[in-house]
């Protein structure tokens, strides 16, 4: 009997042993999740914050750059122009993006994520296309430009803007497992080289005097411009987040 009671104690006592430790392996599998939800809509607060951080900045280096070139005739400063517009109209999907996520959940921005980074995509492939035919264009009239003040000092500003936004947005981009996030930090990425192109081929017109420079100096994106632009279309998930 002592024996019957003793083996049916353990029998009982075995579940509850199982179970207190898959409570609390299970317990220790959620948590993680949990702590992520919690986490994630202070993620896409922050995520807005830089958003409209990028557009307050593209304004005022579109305005500057565009200005700056048609006066000097410069190939590289309109497409540094074009490249803040670009921005703008990326930063633009980005907080449409951001704000499905809010209104409807994780899940149903999944297809807004999808054709966001395909606009932002198609945006760097307009980018791409507008430097080469300015620039070729430029060589068939052998047409240079004039050195411009204003542009080079908001091209040297743009170098570091351009680092701290690209640096704070792959953070994101990685946490949230956002492509679209982080297309939009290759597109931060690709104003800063092009801020730095602008600067050396001014700079190099300034000291040189020659023609070609600022055709020149202008093609040294494209490659980088059609790379980032073919990932974003093909729509390749952020390998973390």
């Amino acid at each position: 009997m002592t024996s019957v009671d003793t083996s049916t104690m353990a029998s009982d006592a075995a579940p509850s042993a199982s179970a207190s430790s898959c409570g609390s392996s299970c317990c220790q599998e959620s948590t993680p999740n949990a702590l992520a939800s919690l986490e994630r809509p202070n993620l896409i607060q922050e995520a807005f914050r830089l958003e409209w951080l990028t557009v307050a900045w593209m304004v005022v280096e579109a305005v500057v750059a565009v200005a700056s070139g048609i006066a000097a005739g410069s190939v590289v400063l309109l497409a540094f122009g074009l490249d803040s517009l670009i921005e703008l109209m990326s930063a633009g999907v980005l907080v449409w993006r951001l704000s499905v996520e809010l209104r409807r959940g994780r899940a149903f921005s999944e297809s807004a994520e999808h054709l966001a980074s395909r606009i932002g995509g198609c945006l760097l492939f307009v980018l791409a296309a507008y430097v080469v035919m300015s620039a070729g264009w430029s060589f068939w009239t052998r047409q240079g430009a004039e050195f411009s003040i204003p542009g080079l000092v908001i091209s040297i500003l743009a170098i570091p803007i351009m680092r701290y936004l690209a640096r704070r947005k792959i953070a994101l981009a990685d946490k949230l497992g956002s492509r679209a996030m982080r297309t939009d930090a290759i597109e931060s990425i690709t104003c800063g080289w092009l801020s730095l192109v602008v600067v050396v081929s001014l700079v190099a017109q300034a000291a040189l005097g020659e023609w070609w420079i600022d055709a020149l100096g202008s093609l040294g994106i494209v490659w980088f411009l059609v790379k980032e632009g073919r990932e974003a279309w093909a729509g390749e998930e952020c390998s973390c987040g």
